[in-house]
């Protein structure tokens, strides 16, 4: 793996929801990052069919256009009842003509999809959330962290916290959504902890182990 020598990164992202999360998870390590928001870079088409492919379409643009090291995240949500989706159209699944997102109908959507499937007991509601980091270069040079959170699906969504899909996904073991946690509990990490609990932190964790030392 190569060092990560300079304390400057892009995070290569223009979800809010995203920013504020990796802003809370980078600040114990003093990084001074800045979004692609912020460079005004446009957000480049995620054409990739892999989580991965597609975290190295945005941090490599980041990265080409800055000469900065970029992070970036592609996640998402994978039920088992709809084999797998929405996956990486997990975004795609709320976008409005307009260009706009609707994640209140985005989860409708993914409810009467299941539905349909005869999915009703939390035993056939089960899906993950995967994150997948992608460090990368300006030369082109890329390292992955992934992460999942295993759980299920609940109807109707519960709680305003968060973002996207959170309001309808119960992680393993707990009997909230990820919508009614506050961020602590919802990343369930810091530098130091054992374990982290979302999709992101833990992925996260991975990139802080293998790049800054971290416990």
């Amino acid at each position: 793996m190569r060092p990560l020598e300079d304390r400057k990164i892009v995070v290569a992202s223009h979800n809010d929801g995203k920013l504020r999360e990796f802003a809370g998870l980078m600040a114990p390590f003093g990084f001074e990052a800045k979004s692609a928001r912020q460079f005004g870079l446009p957000e480049p088409d995620e054409t990739g069919t892999t989580f991965e492919q597609n975290a190295y379409i945005k941090a490599h643009a980041a990265a080409s256009a800055t000469g900065l090291p970029a992070l970036s995240d592609d996640s998402g949500l994978c039920i088992d009842a709809l084999d797998g989706q929405p996956g990486v159209y997990t975004a795609n699944w709320a976008e409005l003509p307009d260009g706009s997102r609707d994640f209140g109908m985005a989860m409708q959507r993914a409810e009467v999809a299941m539905q349909e499937v005869g999915a009703a007991s939390p035993e056939s509601r089960t899906g993950r959330f995967v994150a997948v980091i992608c460090l990368a270069w300006p030369d082109g040079h890329a390292e992955y962290f992934r992460g999942e959170a295993e759980g299920h699906l609940v109807w109707p969504p519960r709680g305003e916290k968060g973002f996207g899909y959170d309001p309808v996904f119960v992680p393993e073991g707990y009997d909230k959504t990820f919508g009614e946690m506050e961020a602590q509990e919802k990343h369930g990490w810091k530098p130091g902890q054992a374990n982290a609990l979302s999709h992101r932190a833990r992925a996260f964790q991975k990139f802080a182990r293998a790049k800054l030392g971290s416990a």
